[in-house]
């Protein structure tokens, strides 16, 4: 049986308590942000039970349709790419790998296009059936790539992720162009956006997401093993090729939950990874729970930012999130450089 219990020491405990109250805290602000004139008094009198307020169909309407599905797909897609991007940057060995930098995110769109097109897909268990499908794709010739490359080749890693991307997405544009309805259903989509979140689609996506963080736990020992190199593992009874198919299920479902709840979105799985691997260089299973732990606090601000930002209308935060994200890489590789970003401690 595989141990996974977290042993934290003090500054951690600190940082991981900080962390839930500040989400706690973008939690009742994003509840008490968005469309209508409803602000954060009613809403949370609403959730005390005032009569009057929960008379009132129109606010309970906004809750529950528009504000709490939003709220609760950003710690799901937030936590599940960040906890996806920390997998990858194990199993490749490569601290830059995330799923939308590694193509994972272009194969599960190109596979959700193929269900659209083809297939008349339209409910939440079909894009999540085709977007698994794709990211399968992308997750094998990423992590076959991968094992040809070894350690030493991260940025070739990364560029042929960039090149994974440019076909998926010239393949899924050429199918788009000759289907109109297709296009026009999978546009906005494209951009990536929460604001079409439903909490039927949510509850669906929950399984999921908790079947793939279980097995990531079930891997962490093994996967920090594995950072010692391939032929150490083995001489510890390490089985890397059922740990990294093992890592292959696990960062599909958690890419197809994410691509089929909110569409692609980037730069948030790196991110949140990045900084765990700050506070936590070596464990994997307690840069797993910071990672998650970032990966919906950065979802969530940028959501609640994406909503104030051009009022009255919003802009996707998948937009939103390219626009900040793409600045801050370069910021990270030129404050430290290429070599000691791609060092894995």
């Amino acid at each position: 049986m595989v141990k996974t219990a977290i042993n934290l020491p003090t500054h951690q405990w600190a940082l991981l308590a900080t962390g839930a109250a500040l989400l706690t805290a973008l939690l009742m602000l994003s509840m008490a942000t968005g469309a209508g004139v409803y602000g954060a008094a009613q809403v949370f009198g609403y959730f005390r039970g005032d009569a009057a307020l929960l008379a009132d169909d129109k606010l309970a309407m906004i809750i529950h349709t528009l504000r709490m599905p939003r709220t609760l797909a950003a710690l799901l897609v937030g936590g599940s790419l960040a906890v996806a991007a920390s997998l990858l940057q194990s199993a490749t060995r490569n601290p830059l790998a995330e799923p939308g930098l590694l193509g994972v995110n272009a194969g599960a769109v190109m596979g959700l296009v193929i269900g659209l097109i083809y297939f008349g897909v339209e409910s939440t268990q079909g894009y999540l059936v085709w977007s698994s499908a794709g990211a399968l794709l992308g997750n094998l010739v990423v992590l076959g790539i991968g094992l040809m490359l070894g350690q030493a080749s991260p940025l070739k890693l990364i560029l042929a992720g960039v090149a994974l991307s440019a076909v998926f997405g010239g393949l899924s544009n050429y199918l788009l162009l000759a289907n109109q309805t297709a296009l026009e259903q999978f546009r906005f989509w494209n951009l990536g956006s929460l604001s079409a979140s439903e909490l039927d689609a949510v509850r669906i996506i929950t399984p999921v997401v908790l079947v793939a963080l279980g097995l990531a736990a079930m891997l962490c020992r093994q996967l920090t093993l594995m950072q010692m190199g391939d032929s150490q593992a083995k001489a510890l009874g390490i089985h890397t090729t059922r740990v990294r198919i093992g890592v292959l299920v696990a960062s599909t479902l958690f890419t197809a939950c994410a691509i089929s709840l909110a569409g692609p979105i980037g730069f948030v799985g790196f991110l949140a990874a990045y900084c765990a691997r700050l506070v936590e260089p070596v464990k994997l299973i307690t840069q797993m729970v910071f990672s998650a732990l970032f990966g919906m606090l950065f979802l969530l601000a940028a959501d609640i930012l994406a909503r104030w930002v051009i009022q009255p209308f919003e802009m996707p935060v998948g937009t939103l999130l390219a626009v900040i994200g793409a600045p801050v890489l370069i910021a990270i590789v030129l404050r430290g450089g290429f070599r000691s970003l791609l060092t894995v401690r």
